[in-house]
């Protein structure tokens, strides 16, 4: 059986090799199986696709990709963007710190980093240009920062996580926050550091008068409540996380109503764009269901834990080991596909050394988001570069420091639980 399960595997990877839609390379490898085993009824393989898209924590998704689309629309994107000018137009990088917090401000909002990448790549990039940031140096900022997105709640990777490790969707979105303001802290930090050296001058040298902060800050305090209002509903039980989904649709729909940007043909086209997202989502989460019911079946995560625990005495180079392997994987494989099939692989290793669910879901969402940006295949590296027409060897040059800093960040957050838990237990 052991060769069938390779054989599966095989066809997987050559697929993803040839550039198939990911679902498509995760169907065609589990369909191999199928063909390949007697005794089992081929009308399973259609029944755990579906059940894979029917969780009902997964319904979040399309509540908070929709959330995210519509406050695009209804011009928050453009309050927050002029809020995030106040708090740093005076620090060394002018638009570049422009862009981090910006992210992180808005994947509290949106939930994708993929979204966040392409609306920073067309807003801010050509305003940074202008004002003499190269190219190269412009797209790996909006890049890197969009790695924020998926670790502020309502990340969509959480969601995912959650349920498919079962563990609690909440806790994840509160060490989030932790992890979310590290990495952007850590970000603007270097971002200061090559703008001084490179002389990329801050937006404005005057301190700006009370007057002006607040009217500048007044417009964004509505947009700026959604996480806290997600967060604060969660733990005191006002409603669940995939409730929190439809909360925030109303309360994009309302902040389009009371700016009165939100019109008709906007929300038609917020409609479409929020099928389209979520279809390539669920379309993925449906393929790896499968995927991972084979690997259930044939005991692969028992196997597994059973040889890595007897071969590896020691959790700390078992988290060494999945960093390593995790980064490898995300150069070459959508992270929701990745996460889908080797979450019930990982974490009853992780349980088995006495690893914090919290702490590991964490330091897996990160790698995650790390091998988004990183070649030959990271989806942000493409979208940005695609967008921006930043040559991809440009781009890693230009990402050298970035690369640096992500790994620290990442060693920080394997080795050092209390950034992921500290905020949980505080809450909690």
């Amino acid at each position: 059986m052991n060769e069938i399960i390779l054989m599966t595997a095989l066809v997987l990877l050559v697929l993803l090799f040839f550039k198939v839609p990911v679902y498509i390379a995760i169907l065609g490898g589990s369909m191999m199986y199928f063909l390949m085993t007697p005794n089992v009824n081929p009308i399973l393989f259609a029944q755990q696709s579906i059940s894979g898209a029917e969780s009902i924590s997964l319904l979040a998704i399309p509540f908070f990709v929709g959330a995210g689309v519509l406050m695009n629309y209804s011009g928050v994107t453009k309050r927050i963007m002029d809020f995030a000018e106040v708090l740093t137009g005076r620090m060394s990088g002018g638009l570049a710190q422009v862009n981090i917090l910006l992210s992180a401000m808005m994947g509290g909002l949106s939930g994708s980093n993929i979204a966040d990448a392409a609306m920073q790549s067309k807003m801010l990039v050509p305003q940074m240009r202008e004002k003499g940031f190269s190219n190269a140096f412009s797209t790996v900022v909006t890049a890197t920062s969009s790695m924020i997105t998926p670790l502020i709640p309502p990340g969509i990777a959480m969601i995912i996580y959650g349920s498919i490790a079962n563990v609690s969707i909440g806790r994840l979105f509160v060490a989030g926050i932790g992890i979310g303001t590290l990495l952007t802290a850590s970000l603007m930090i270097l971002i200061s550091i090559v703008s001084k050296k490179r002389g990329y001058k801050p937006i404005r040298t005057e301190r700006l008068t009370l007057k002006e902060s607040i009217k500048t800050t007044r417009p964004a305090l509505l947009p700026l409540m959604l996480p806290i209002i997600i967060i604060g509903g969660i733990r005191l039980g006002v409603f669940t996380a995939t409730e929190a989904g439809s909360v925030a649709i109303l309360f994009a729909l309302l902040l389009g109503i009371i700016y009165r940007e939100l019109k008709k043909k906007d929300f038609i086209q917020a409609v479409k764009e929020t099928v389209t997202t979520t279809s390539a989502i669920m379309l993925i989460v449906a393929a790896a269901t499968v995927f991972s019911w084979i690997l259930t079946r044939e005991r692969v995560p028992q196997q597994l834990t059973e040889w890595i625990v007897s071969t590896i005495d020691n959790k700390y180079i078992f988290l060494l080991i999945v960093n390593i392997f995790l980064l490898i994987v995300g150069m070459f494989i959508e992270g929701n596909a990745s996460m889908i099939i080797l979450v019930p692989l990982l974490v009853p290793i992780a349980r088995e050394f006495g690893i914090n669910d919290i702490h590991f879901a964490m330091t897996y969402i990160f790698n995650n988001a790390v091998g988004a940006l990183s070649p030959p295949m990271g989806t942000l590296m493409f979208v940005t570069c695609g967008i921006t027409k930043c040559k991809t060897k440009d781009f890693i040059k230009a990402a050298l420091p970035f690369y640096g800093l992500l790994l620290v960040i990442m060693l920080l957050i394997t080795y050092v639980p209390f950034f992921s838990t500290f905020l949980v237990d505080l809450i909690y």
